[in-house]
């Protein structure tokens, strides 16, 4: 049961960690003059990634883990960690336009536009997986899909009008 216990112990420390980081760089960012946008599909998101964390506490407790999904999991973490290491301060859950700024065209942002969201949909699939939970994969899957294609196309948004206010 331990390792199961250890890798939710994990990825919850993680998200809390990250909600921390978050919120002090979007202090930060606000105070030096960045706005919010779309705030209002935040709370869904939110609401999202809590439940499926807190499912697969209930769900995956004492389920064995596949080592291939572990592996992915962790390639998915490495990811996660050159976005952020990329991003540093600008880096947050919530959509914050700096006017001016430029964009950030470097680390994975050379290959992709969104590298955060594709790291953040690979894992609501593959830790389910991991644990032999396909179903709970792809309907966490397909909500997560949801939010995402609101929040890209506000954030899109956002980021076009910024670029068109430089």
């Amino acid at each position: 049961m331990w390792p199961s216990v250890a890798l939710l112990a994990f990825v919850t420390a993680q998200r809390l960690a990250e909600l921390v980081l978050a919120r002090r760089n979007t202090r930060v960012l606000l105070d030096s003059g960045a706005k919010e946008v779309a705030p209002e599909h935040y709370r869904y998101m939110v609401a999202l990634h809590s439940c499926w964390i807190g499912g697969l506490w209930l769900l995956a407790i004492g389920r064995p883990i596949d080592p291939m999904w572990l592996a992915v999991f962790v390639v998915l973490q490495a990811g996660r960690l050159w976005v952020i290491g990329t991003l540093k301060g600008r880096w947050t859950t919530r959509i914050i336009v700096l006017p001016g700024a430029p964009l950030v065209s470097s680390g994975p942002y050379r290959f992709m536009t969104h590298p955060n969201y594709a790291v953040v949909a690979g894992e609501i699939a593959v830790l389910p997986l991991a644990f032999g939970l396909p179903v709970y994969a792809v309907v966490f899957s397909a909500l997560n899909a949801a939010v995402l294609y609101v929040r890209i196309k506000a954030e899109n948004e956002a980021l076009r009008t910024a670029m068109f206010l430089k």
